[in-house]
């Protein structure tokens, strides 16, 4: 192996790298992976959309004034809040998870640069050893 395998070597074989990830885990960063998507989005205006325009048509065209939730749409604004407060912390569990890994990284990411460091130094000193002889 040579220099600088060791220290990635040691970096692809870290155990938070090597775990397996539990069930919450994959689900959070499954979550959080859909959650971050323009779907996701797209998806959460339409039924938006297809909520206060339903409301909106049978309070307008049947006059019942009890439409299963009437403007300001009180029922949406908890339904709202209630994605919002579970989604929350299963992603920002995600996202710890990440930068961990990422510290991870740039800890050994610094390693290699060091190493490298070193190993120029070295290369310097000889080309000024190499260049003294030649004179």
């Amino acid at each position: 192996m040579a220099k600088g395998d060791d220290i990635i070597h040691k970096a692809a074989t870290h155990p938070i790298f090597r775990a397996k990830r539990t069930f919450g885990q994959r689900a959070a960063d499954g979550l959080t992976k859909w959650v971050g998507s323009w779907t996701f989005i797209i998806t959460l205006v339409i039924v938006l959309i297809l909520w206060m325009g339903v409301n909106a048509y049978f309070f307008i065209r049947y006059e019942i004034g009890d439409p299963w939730d009437p403007y300001p749409f009180i029922l949406l604004n908890l339904v709202l809040s209630s994605i919002a407060a579970i989604q929350a912390p299963i992603i920002l569990m995600s996202q710890n998870r990440e930068a961990q890994r990422d510290r991870i990284r740039g800890e050994y990411d610094y390693e290699v640069n060091k190493k490298a460091e070193r190993e120029i130094e070295e290369i310097q000193k000889q080309l000024e050893r190499i260049e003294k002889r030649l004179k």
